[in-house]
């Protein structure tokens, strides 16, 4: 088992017989493009083919704004603080209502993105970096975090054959004249903010460039001395 610990403190008031959770977290993070979401969906199956319970989650996956997130921006009408704050209630009721539960029941829980990028995208939007890091202070500390990282140059090759989205390359900032060059300049200043949190959050770090197969290879060798014995 493991302590429940949270990066400030226990806004809300979560309880757990002496504060232990049988369960594990782990997340997942990176920008756009890296394999995120296809890391986990083979992962999930290599913990369960082990005996393990698991769930998945991620951003706006919350039954409670999730939907509002998605249709807000669909119309671009977003601006920045309501963006944080939308982002922090999803966040804050997966916390409550799937992921912790989860880990008392003794889930392994597999997180695509956590606070990291939503930190990082608010303090590239202008937001205050002490004050969204207070907003997510709430969060409980994962057994693991493991930030996907690859090169501009790689990402871009990657996005290119399926397209760029609006919200992915930052046009809300108008960092360029279209798509292609909003999306390097804002991925850029996002990779620039996950090199600057890594030894505040102490996340491990993987070489994304490789091929999936060899991501995956390295993720399991990682996580697999933090499962639970039982």
């Amino acid at each position: 088992m493991t302590k429940m610990q949270f990066y400030g403190h226990n806004s809300m008031d979560f309880e757990a017989p002496e504060d232990l959770l049988p369960g594990r977290l782990f997340v997942l993070e990176g920008t756009d493009g890296v394999g995120r979401s296809t890391q986990i969906s083979l992962l999930r199956p290599w913990l369960e083919s082990s005996g393990f319970a698991v769930v998945d989650t991620g951003l706006r996956r919350s039954p409670l704004v999730g939907k509002g997130i998605d249709d807000a921006k669909r119309g671009h009408t977003l601006g920045p603080l309501t963006m944080d704050l939308f982002y922090a209630t999803d966040f804050a009721d997966r916390l409550e209502n799937i992921i912790i539960p989860a880990l008392r029941a003794g889930f392994i829980v597999l997180t695509d993105r956590y606070i990291y990028s939503l930190i990082a995208r608010a303090t590239v939007r202008g937001a205050d970096h002490k004050w969204i890091e207070g907003v997510y202070s709430l969060a409980l500390i994962p057994d693991a975090i493991f930030y996907l990282k690859v090169d501009i140059h790689t990402l871009v090759r990657r996005i290119v054959p399926r397209g760029f989205d609006y919200w992915e390359s930052g046009m809300d900032l108008r960092l360029g004249d279209d798509l292609y060059d909003s999306f390097v300049e804002y991925q850029k200043q996002l990779l620039k903010q996950f090199e600057q949190m890594k030894d505040t959050y102490h996340y491990q770090t993987i070489d994304a460039s490789r091929s999936v197969p060899q991501v995956l290879a390295e993720l399991q060798k990682r996580i697999e001395p933090l499962l639970p014995l039982e």
